[in-house]
């Protein structure tokens, strides 16, 4: 499980006499009780934290960097036994918390909300963020993350609603090392010959959970009741894998950076990583070397230029770079959801961090799919944690705009601009 830091404050006992008398006449309890203790902890599925200290009701975390190389600012922490106080939670050194504050789940993690930029707030003249919350009497454990999560247990309630659907089935990519299931979900045309393939990957670094809400959007769309849903299982077989590095999201991992290197740049020569090796092997036999589309779903940095947009990444092969921006034309002029979508915000191979120096640790799974045999169109898509142009980016925008996507993937295959 997580490395977990728990600081245990504020249990205090009378002098043993005087206790032991009072409870021998019935005034008092006979100690504290769980509840009168205030616990940090992370030792749960996606959990994250450092606990440096507490200094009355302030809490100094910072996020578990564990084998990452450099600094990242995931970090997903529960707290109990504070019911009825108000607690700061800061950080020192580099502002991880996002454009729209923490988010925040009062039902153990199967409900978020952003708790807006207004709690969070710069410690005067120091290079600290912190954030508050007043503890209701009724809030027995509450969450708070980075961004909102999704692990395991949410993709196995999104493919609840679908259980005994003939047209999706789920299997094994393969074993993490760790021994975890990586889920392969086939949806679509899954019996017979599909007139097109296509992939779609997500959380090659554990972090990025915005991608799988997402992920879930264009499921939606492809097993929906619709003209568009029919079309999409009559003619295109759709392999997803929603947990490229599934121990990572399990773990509460940041993903990025990861020493020697992280799961999206293990695409060279050797990989080093089960769903990789497995993914490679694979998908060419799968798709018959005639794999139509690719796009592999990441969510960018925190805030600021490239972070608080969608967009597409390109690679150096411009050929394919003409048909992503084709495709992109097609998701523009079809927006349709809350979230807006420029094809100016595209980011073509040589501008920005989008350059050979950003793959020197290796070759990306958007680089890998551009070079296989008989592909059309690749590419990477960055989907912002919290913000995009303005918009609020939730669980449920990203899956609308999953339907976007969607709707313009088939378009552009249909359309034959591949």
């Amino acid at each position: 499980m997580n490395h977990s830091h728990y600081i245990f404050t504020e249990v205090y006992f009378s002098r043993v006499y005087s206790t032991l008398l009072l409870i021998m006449v019935g005034s008092l309890p006979p100690f504290p009780t769980v509840a009168d203790q205030v616990k940090l902890d992370a030792n749960y599925p996606g959990g994250n934290i450092i606990v440096e200290k507490a200094e009355g009701d302030t809490y100094f975390i910072k996020p578990d960097l564990r084998d990452s190389r450099g600094w990242w600012f995931y970090w997903n922490f529960r707290v109990t036994g504070a019911t009825g106080r108000t607690l700061r939670f800061r950080f020192i050194g580099q502002n991880p918390i996002g454009v729209r504050g923490p988010a925040i789940s009062r039902d153990c993690g199967l409900n978020w909300q952003w708790m807006g930029s207004n709690v969070v707030q710069q410690i005067n003249g120091q290079k600290a963020w912190e954030f508050s919350y007043k503890f209701g009497n009724k809030d027995g454990e509450i969450r708070f993350c980075f961004a909102i999560p999704y692990l395991e247990t949410n993709l196995q309630h999104f493919l609840e609603h679908y259980r005994g659907n003939p047209s999706i089935m789920v299997d094994e990519l393969c074993r993490t090392k760790k021994g975890r299931r990586v889920e392969r979900i086939r949806l679509g045309k899954v019996t017979g010959e599909p007139k097109y393939r296509i992939l779609l990957t997500a959380r090659h670094h554990a972090c990025e959970s915005m991608a799988d809400y997402t992920l879930e959007g264009i499921m939606e769309t492809v097993l929906s009741d619709s003209e568009e849903g029919r079309i999409w299982r009559q003619q295109v077989e759709v392999m997803v894998i929603p947990f490229m590095d599934k121990d990572g999201v399990e773990d509460g991992d940041q993903g990025k950076n990861r020493i020697p290197h992280d799961h999206n740049r293990d695409y060279g020569e050797n990989s080093i990583y089960p769903e990789v090796v497995a993914l490679r092997k694979q998908v060419p036999v799968w798709s018959k070397e005639n794999l139509a589309f690719a796009m592999d779903i990441h969510c960018p940095h925190i805030r600021g230029a490239d972070n608080e947009h969608i967009y597409f990444v390109g690679g150096e092969n411009l050929a394919i770079w003409e048909k992503v921006m084709n495709f992109s034309r097609l998701l523009e002029a079809g927006m349709t959801g809350p979230l807006p979508y420029r094809m100016v915000d595209n980011l073509p191979f040589g501008k920005s961090w989008n350059t050979k120096a950003n793959y020197s640790q290796g070759k990306s799974c958007a680089s890998w799919a551009r070079e296989l045999p008989g592909i059309g169109c690749a590419t990477g898509i960055e989907i912002p944690y919290a913000n995009a142009r303005g918009a609020e980016v939730t669980a449920a925008t990203a899956r609308t705009l999953g339907h976007d996507l969607a709707h313009a993937i088939l378009q552009y295959l249909t359309k034959k601009e591949y």
